[in-house]
């Protein structure tokens, strides 16, 4: 599985470990940027990078995982896109119900909240390993969000 990740000033050290950690686990994990700290840089520029190339990617299991301080911001950008389901991230609970639910293909991690790797390995490894029910009432609601 292709994993894009990006990132603001905010989220810049989180980021880069858990490129190494995806790494690691086996996964194709591509760092979009930003690729050197900046404290002026801008979330939205970083979101579509990552959207961008998991839309386009010929892996059809292609995830994004998004890092910025709340994490809100990376999702506001990432949800403008036709396709993207991106969820928030902040516990092991919320990435387990996006994956079963909304079949979630982005993760916006909080690095303000989830500091270390003991906080967000586990969020991260539940939305990984957390397949879609794909039960018909999911699927239906999943096609009403890209017809919006």
């Amino acid at each position: 599985m292709n994993i894009y990740i990006a990132c603001d000033h905010n989220g810049f050290e989180t980021k880069t470990k858990i490129v190494e950690y995806l790494n690691k686990l086996g996964y194709m994990a591509e760092d979009v940027g930003d690729r050197q700290y900046d404290k002026d840089d801008d979330f939205p520029v970083f979101a579509t990078s990552a959207v961008i190339k998991m839309l386009a990617s010929d892996d059809k299991h292609a995830r994004a995982i998004l890092v910025c301080g709340s994490g809100q911001g990376m999702i506001m950008a990432a949800n403008r896109f036709k396709g993207v389901r991106a969820g928030l991230g902040y516990s092991v609970d919320a990435a387990r119900t996006m994956r079963n639910d909304e079949d979630s293909n982005v993760l916006s991690i909080p690095s303000n909240i989830l500091k270390e790797q003991k906080d967000w390995q586990p969020v991260i490894d539940a939305w990984l390993n957390t397949p879609f029910a794909a039960a018909p009432r999911y699927i239906r609601r999943n096609i009403e969000l890209d017809q919006i």
